[in-house]
C-alpha cells in the first residue's frame, strides 16, 4: 500500500507555516489542499483540543462569510495530530497567495466574545471549547506569520531526502 502524500513529508523538519499539501483535478476543476501548520510536529506541544475546536468554529465562520473567499472555500478543519489545520480551496494558488487570508483569519479570532455555533443544537461536542486559549494560539500564530512573512521556509515543505533501500524502495515503505 502506498503511503499517502502528507505522510511522505519529513515531519522532523516542518516549521509552522502555510504549505501546499496537495492538488487535485476534480472533473476539470483544480482543488488545492493547504497545510496550515501552527506547531512544529513532535517538538512543540500540540494545540489544546478545546482551543482547536474553537479555532475551527471561528475561522470556518470567518472564511465562509468572507465576501472575497466564501465561494472558494471547500473545507476548513483540524489535523488529527493537533498541530494545524487543513484548508481546501477551489483553484490553484501558491501558499504565498493565501498568506493575507490566513493572517486575517487568525487575527479575526481576537474579535470574538463567544464561539459561533457552540450551542448544543449546533455542535456535536458543544462543551469542548476554550475561547481564551484559542485566542492565545491565534495571537501566537499571527505574530509568527508577521515575523516570518519573507521567510521562504514557511511556504515550502522541507526538502529532505528519504533513505532508499538496495531494492529501490523508500525507507518508509520498504
Amino acid at each position: 500500500m502506498d503511503l499517502i502524500e502528507s505522510f511522505s513529508i519529513d515531519h522532523r523538519y516542518i516549521v509552522p507555516g502555510i504549505f501546499l499539501s496537495r492538488q487535485d483535478d476534480l472533473s476539470g476543476n483544480k482543488v488545492t489542499t493547504y497545510d496550515i501548520r501552527l506547531k512544529r510536529p513532535n517538538v512543540e506541544p500540540c494545540i489544546d483540543v478545546s482551543a482547536m475546536h474553537s479555532l475551527e468554529h471561528i475561522i470556518a465562520t470567518y472564511l465562509r462569510n468572507n465576501d472575497n473567499w466564501k465561494d472558494q472555500v471547500i473545507y476548513w478543519g483540524p489535523m488529527g495530530c493537533l498541530t494545524g489545520f487543513y484548508l481546501i480551496l477551489k483553484g490553484d494558488r501558491k501558499p504565498k497567495e493565501i498568506y493575507d487570508l490566513i493572517l486575517n483569519s487568525f487575527m479575526e479570532v481576537e474579535r470574538y466574545d463567544e464561539v459561533p455555533g457552540a450551542q448544543e443544537e449546533n455542535c456535536g461536542n458543544y462543551l469542548l471549547h476554550n475561547l481564551t486559549i484559542a485566542k492565545y494560539y491565534a495571537k501566537e500564530f499571527v505574530l509568527y506569520l508577521k515575523e516570518n512573512k519573507n521567510n521562504p521556509l514557511i511556504f515550502e515543505y522541507p526538502k529532505t531526502k528519504r533513505l532508499v533501500t538496495n531494492d529501490g524502495n523508500n525507507f518508509f515503505d520498504s
